[in-house]
């Protein structure tokens, strides 16, 4: 793309390219990357070497039902800057602690809201506010039943015009709530058992045997299960077969709604023979916020229904609003945005108003369609299946239009963003809610604890990429299963690597628990079993800055630009749906990394607004894609289908079979002569070919056949063959390597940017190319910060070769610019390496007694504190720091001198003549030490963190004064001493006296090497 000249407004109009987009696409304004001037790499350094706190990740910070003060809220928002976390989403919510003394939503807890407001401020930290108690959803106990999620729900009798008796019809049962009836208190279940609203009563002719439709239940959304925690269809196939059996003739039905009473009898005298009466009313879902602290509990809101959103985020956002000071966009910090979590509130499948919206939006009345709900087929299995597609479609509408779109709406009102989770239990498509978000954000689970979700890093990377977005965060590292505070920076670099070559640019850590209790109680407050402990009390949060200064390095780089993909799945239309995209388009297992050509998933909606630019599908945010990927399904609107042609017809390239029909009853049977119209101006008139087949269209291409079928990988065809065909157009894979490395690229007019992750324990030296030849390259280390110039590099007419060492799990960023005047050499380049001393001999070591560890101890050799006779450090967690004196003789070296520790558990802090030089928390565990290294004697000091296991465990062996029968330890609220001999204090037990005890120290050995680069040939300017 062409920069754009904004300080010239002449210039910028005469632009026709930005004249046509704005003609195009004013309706639909996003934040566009085509917008954006070019920036130059020389700014990028800078950036690269501090990012702004903008750049930094974040955590979810969880409040637990009432136990806050504003002593604990500085102290952790404090210790937030210090260790260099810059944004929160802040919930409270109720799991696995007694309750405390600050009612939600009371006075004083808007008070302490405010205090966190206001600290937030002060430290420029920004915070996301969950739009309701609990971690999902939108409800409280001042959601009245009449503004609840709501179900239409039905009751049947048979009768004949014989029966002499009176017709009372039964008020129709409730549907089971997903979370079951356990999941409501005593008199949430009163309430949802009381709800009932009389909406219909129909009659028809009796059948003995009435086809039924299969999987009715979630093709009329009484239910949609989580489908990160459970099995569950990505989508619902439409099954409009040859119809077995008999349904109802429509023509037959009776609409006998003003002839029942409100006491269920009916002033109705049947015709001849024997009638099926329906009675149809609304009931609640049974869905209530969770988990949500006590006071917050309540019916989620209605979500089809703006009145009912209104009044929820009124009565609980509105309040936190006018606690605080006015939002503002000028200053870093304070409330920023507000967030929809993941959906796990079920499904919904009416509203006071939802026959008018069906009729608005569908063009025809659902009414005598209601036995469908229940299973029933009215006319054919094909009509019924086509309503069923309608209402879902109407019921995807609401919530966008009336839920998120309102909420998004608020937000902007009071200078507020949109984040939004679009996944699990979403009734809609997760690509068209998603794409509603100012921020659509992902979830990953800690690999081994939990489940897996990755599947939402695949779509909120393609919503972002889409549209445009730069910011795509990810609720990171969550975790169940015991994690028990194992996970840490190093054992997450590299899931958090994959994350960022999948698109993912901002972490927020799940989860940062509020430590309300006294800081000698450590590992302190706990959300239950769940996520990884994000917060001051670990053991190694006196280090964690320098992981996160890596982490914002990495995120301010991929926020840079626009990603760089080929592929472009279209998804099919309709609700629900979750993008699953070819599993041959992914290489590994729960950390799937791309292939050499990247992809991104587009909803039909947002496909809409494409056009083609140089045979590249483009969208009005500058993604661009050389292929489109149709999914294999026999339904398409005539809408849908009209606006591919274009694509083709103007240049495009598509992949994918015609469909046969709409899966819609408007415009029945209309609407598929005017599919196959269309299929036979694209298509042709012929059978589907046996082979793989190319058809041209206008300027464009259509690729077809029964091969494509036969290779079906999920919904589409089977990777190769579009990688295939990709190499015939011609196109080269953006990134190709024989190593275990995964990839992502962005890039800028000026620029390509590439990540680059070693997958793999072991050090690997490869060679790589990459599809850019947009100058020389640099290798910037973002756990460094330093950039080295490449020198020996070859270049072709569309690629650069560039050999790469990787230690274990060590990543890279390879930057190509013409600003870059690197030196080109043809030749061999080598690394020598130079041991000039190995520490070895005794270690003096000192432990905190506060910790149960001796002050002084002489380590004879570096060993295992685990396998130590001495129980204080045997059980001993938190930091040691380790004494050595050592002599130095460097003669004359080149390069880089590095002290180089071995085997770390689990971080390391570096000091060197009382001058602390860095932290080491991932390979290769080596630190530059050529500016404080001296000749003579030397002061070293390396201080190391465990982890909270192995003291956990050893005071499993004391006796018990934690919670009991969900109370605190009398001990605690009295304040007296503790008797117990316990060391730790925690409000989730997840290990044992016999647990395994975890490997911890300095295990060396501890080096001291030199590293030079030898070069063998001439040295020629580029």
């Amino acid at each position: 793309m062409k920069a754009l000249n904004y300080s010239n407004p002449m210039a910028f109009l005469r632009n026709k390219y930005v004249y046509l987009i704005l003609c195009f696409f004013a309706t639909n304004v996003v934040k566009s990357q085509i917008n954006v001037p070019k920036q130059r790499v020389s700014e990028m350094k800078a950036n690269f070497l501090l990012p702004k706190d903008s750049y930094k990740p974040g955590v979810y910070w969880y409040f637990m039902d009432g136990n806050l003060s504003k002593e604990s809220i500085s102290k952790d928002l404090e210790s937030m800057k210090k260790a260099g976390i810059g944004n929160l989403v802040f919930l409270e919510v109720n799991v696995g602690i007694p309750r405390g003394k600050v009612d939600f939503l009371s006075k004083q807890w808007i008070n302490l809201f405010a205090h966190a407001e206001r600290e937030a401020r002060r430290l420029g930290i920004e915070i996301t506010l969950g739009i309701g108690p609990g971690w999902t959803g939108s409800g409280g106990p001042w959601v009245k039943a009449e503004e609840s999620m709501q179900h239409l729900v039905s009751s049947q009798v048979v009768v004949s015009s014989a029966d002499k008796g009176k017709i009372i019809l039964p008020v129709p049962k409730p549907k089971r709530p997903f979370f079951g009836e356990d999941n409501l208190t005593v008199d949430f279940k009163k309430d949802w058992m009381a709800y009932y609203k009389d909406v219909a009563v129909l009659a028809f002719p009796f059948e003995e045997q009435i086809t039924k439709i299969a999987d009715i239940d979630e093709k009329s959304l009484y239910y949609r299960a989580p489908y990160s925690s459970g099995t569950v269809k990505p989508y619902l196939p439409s099954r409009i077969a040859m119809q077995t059996g008999k349904g109802i003739e429509k023509s037959a039905i009776l609409d006998l709604t003003s002839k029942m009473s409100s006491d269920g009898a009916l002033n109705w005298t049947p015709p001849s023979g024997k009638w099926t009466v329906m009675r149809f009313g609304a009931r609640n879902n049974g869905a209530i916020t969770r988990p949500a602290p006590v006071p917050g509990l309540g019916f989620e809101s209605d979500k089809f229904d703006t009145l009912a959103l209104n009044h929820h985020l009124d009565t609980y956002v509105g309040k936190l609003l006018g606690s605080i000071n006015k939002t503002r966009k000028d200053i870093p910090g304070g409330l920023k945005r507000l967030h929809m979590d993941s959906w796990e509130m079920g499904a919904q499948n009416w509203t006071g108003n939802f026959r008018l919206a069906f009729i608005k939006s569908r063009g025809y009345d659902p009414l005598k369609y209601f036995p469908v709900y229940s299973g029933n087929v009215v006319g054919s299995l094909q009509e019924s299946e086509r309503f069923l597609w309608d209402l879902r479609e109407t019921a995807q509408e609401l919530i966008l239009k009336n839920h998120a779109e309102q909420v998004k709406a608020y937000a902007h009102r009071h200078g507020l963003s949109l984040s939004i989770e679009p996944y699990d239990m979403n009734p809609t498509a997760d690509l068209r809610l998603g794409a509603v978000a100012d921020v659509p954000m992902a979830e990953f689970w800690s690999k081994g604890f939990g489940f897996n979700s990755t599947y939402s890093v695949i779509e909120a990377t393609s919503i972002g990429h889409v549209m445009g977005h730069s910011l795509i965060p990810a609720e990171a590292f969550t975790a169940q299963d015991n994690e028990g505070w194992k996970q840490h920076p190093t054992s997450m670099k590299n899931q958090g690597d994959w994350a960022f070559a999948a698109g993912v640019n901002r972490f927020v850590y799940h989860t940062f628990q509020n430590q309300f209790l006294p800081d000698s109680l450590k590992p302190g407050a706990t959300m239950g079993p769940y996520g990884v402990h994000w917060d001051r009390n670990q053991t190694w949060w006196p280090m964690v800055n320098a992981y996160h200064a890596y982490v914002s390095r990495c995120q301010y780089l991929l926020q840079q630009g626009r990603t760089v993909a080929d592929i472009l799945y279209l998804t099919p239309e309709g609700s629900p749906h979750v993008f699953v995209p070819p599993s041959s388009a992914l290489r590994g297992d729960t950390l799937a990394d791309r292939s050499g050509y990247n992809f991104d998933g587009c909803a039909p909606a947002q496909l809409m607004k494409a056009y083609v630019e140089n045979r590249y599908i483009v969208f009005p945010s500058g993604a661009r894609y050389r292929i489109l990927v149709l999914p294999e399904s026999e339904t398409m609107t005539p809408e849908l289908l009209t606006k591919i042609s274009s694509l083709i017809s103007n240049g495009a390239t598509v992949i994918g079979n015609p469909p046969k029909r709409s899966p819609s009853l408007i415009g029945y049977p209309g609407c598929d002569q005017q599919i196959k119209k269309i299929v036979r101006e694209i298509w042709g008139q012929g059978q589907l070919p046996k082979t793989q087949e190319a058809k041209h269209y206008g300027k464009g291409t259509i690729i077809w056949g029964e091969a494509l079928r036969k290779q079906q990988d999920h919904l589409y065809p089977h990777y190769g063959q579009t990688a295939e065909l990709l190499h015939k157009l011609p196109l080269e894979e953006d990134f190709v390597t024989m190593a275990p490395v995964r990839y992502t690229h962005r890039t800028n007019g000026n620029w390509d940017i590439y990540f680059l992750s070693n997958t793999s324990d072991s050090a690997i030296s490869f060679k790589a190319a990459f599809r850019s030849v947009k100058g020389a390259p640099e290798i910037w280390d973002a756990v460094t910060a330093k950039i080295k110039q490449v020198s020996d590099f070859t270049v072709t007419k569309t690629k650069t070769m560039i050999p790469i060492a990787l230690a274990p799990y060590q990543s890279c960023f390879v930057v190509f610019s013409k600003e870059n005047r690197n030196m080109q050499v043809a030749g061999l380049h080598e690394t020598q390496h130079q041991e000039l001393l190995t520490l070895k001999g005794p270690w003096g070591v000192s432990f905190d007694p506060k910790w149960g560890g001796p002050e002084k101890v002489v380590f004879d050799s570096l060993s295992d504190w685990s396998k130590n006779k001495l129980e204080g450090i045997k059980y001993y967690s938190g930091i040691a720091a380790y004494h050595k004196t050592f002599d130095f003789k460097a003669g004359k070296l080149k390069g880089e001198t590095y002290l180089e520790l071995g085997k770390v558990k689990n971080l390391a802090r570096v000091s060197l003549n009382g001058k602390v030089v860095g932290v080491l928390w991932t390979s290769p565990w080596k630190i530059d030490i050529s500016a404080q290294v001296k000749p003579g004697k030397n002061e070293l000091i390396i201080e190391i963190a465990n982890l909270w296991a192995n003291r956990l465990i050893g005071d499993e062996a004391k006796p018990d004064d934690g919670i009991a029968g969900g109370q605190w330890p009398q001990w605690l609220l009295s304040g007296k001493p503790r008797t117990s001999g316990r060391f730790t204090f925690t409000t989730s037990k997840q290990y044992s006296s016999d647990s395994p005890l975890l490997e911890s120290g300095l295990l060396g050995p501890v080096r001291i090497i030199n590293e030079s680069i030898n070069i063998k040939k001439e040295v020629k300017l580029r």
